[in-house]
């Protein structure tokens, strides 16, 4: 139905911060304050999707727990007792918020987190953040152009399918299916891709100049003025591929706190090692007293015997051995002489 036609029954709110981390408070500030601003104009909670990737109320720097100020006479907690959030830390992404948009959630998401407006619906849209450095803006619909009109923001780049006044058409249809599978541009996009990998140079020039407008049957727009950038000289892969964050450390801050970590570490092993000798000696020390102890209650014989067992325990030499087993038999043998007499 169209606008005309369709009566006016409901207002949705999806509300969107998209920072994180303490220093950005002022965007969660942000929606916190279009949260109030709604609720207050009537949209109950139930027709509100707010979505907070962090929590700055519970923020260990937060001088005020559970507040959340937008002025700094701090009159105005906008994280009262009221404040419903739907998706919060990491379930605010990219995909959570396009399923939110499109209402193509999984089974066991429940109600209060699925935008459910209708025909009758006027839906607000409020997202705070970082924005972007570069975008890249590509659409594949009828008078694709008309799109673009009302940029502004610089470092955007946009293309689209068709100019005005032109459709966008598909490309082949299946018979088993039954419907067109793909659409002409989005094909010809992908034929230009898969012939490339992560490491090509092709450039964003030669993906714009690939377009054909015989296969396309339409004309592709291209809006560059936004774009600071000369087209020849920005990969594809700029917007298409990944990129990795390079962190930068300073090698000789490095190598010195590696040193000073040794140097820590030195002292106290040999602290360590000092302290186990002394612990070693102290334990010999009192080996030997508790010894001595039980020596002094030992009969004279039993003193003896023992020191006999010692002296046998130190002998090296069979030599000396065989002398102090002589030792042993001479007082026997004078023993047994004086018996047999």
């Amino acid at each position: 139905a169209s606008a005309e036609t369709t009566m006016h029954t409901n207002n949705w709110a999806v509300l969107v911060c998209t920072s994180r981390f303490w220093f950005n408070y002022r965007h969660m500030a942000n929606t916190l304050s279009l949260y109030r601003t709604v609720k207050r104009l009537g949209i109950p909670d139930e027709r509100i999707i707010l979505m907070l990737v962090d929590d700055m109320a519970c923020n260990s720097r937060n001088k005020y727990p559970a507040q959340v100020f937008n002025n700094e006479n701090h009159k105005l907690n906008l994280y009262g007792d009221n404040v419903e959030v739907d998706y919060h830390g990491y379930e605010v992404n990219a995909e959570n918020f396009l399923r939110v948009l499109t209402g193509h959630h999984e089974a066991a998401v429940p109600r209060s987190k699925r935008l459910l407006s209708d025909e009758g619906s006027h839906i607000l849209l409020y997202m705070t953040g970082h924005g972007f450095k570069e975008l890249l803006i590509m659409v594949d619909t009828c008078q694709a152009a008309t799109l673009f009109s009302q940029l502004h923001s610089p470092g955007v780049l946009a293309i689209g399918s068709s100019m005005k006044g032109e459709n966008s058409y598909s490309h082949h249809l299946d018979s088993d299916v039954g419907v067109s599978v793909v659409d002409r541009f989005t094909f010809y996009t992908l034929a230009f891709f898969e012939k490339l990998n992560m490491y090509d140079n092709a450039s964003l020039s030669s993906l714009f100049t690939s377009y054909n407008p015989t296969l396309l049957m339409s004309t592709a727009y291209y809006r560059t003025d936004l774009y600071q950038r000369k087209l020849e000289e920005v990969p594809v892969t700029n917007f298409f591929g990944s990129v990795m964050e390079t962190i930068h450390t300073d090698l000789a801050y490095r190598t010195t706190r590696s040193r000073k970590t040794s140097e820590t570490k030195m002292p106290l092993q040999q602290s360590v090692e000092h302290d186990e000798r002394r612990q070693l000696i102290n334990s010999n020390v009192q080996d030997q007293t508790s010894d001595t102890k039980i020596e002094d209650k030992q009969c004279p014989f039993t003193r003896r015997w023992n020191a006999f067992q010692d002296k046998l325990e130190k002998i090296e030499r069979i030599d000396s051995l065989v002398n102090y087993g002589l030792i042993i038999m001479f007082p026997l043998l004078l023993i047994s002489t004086w018996l047999s007499l």
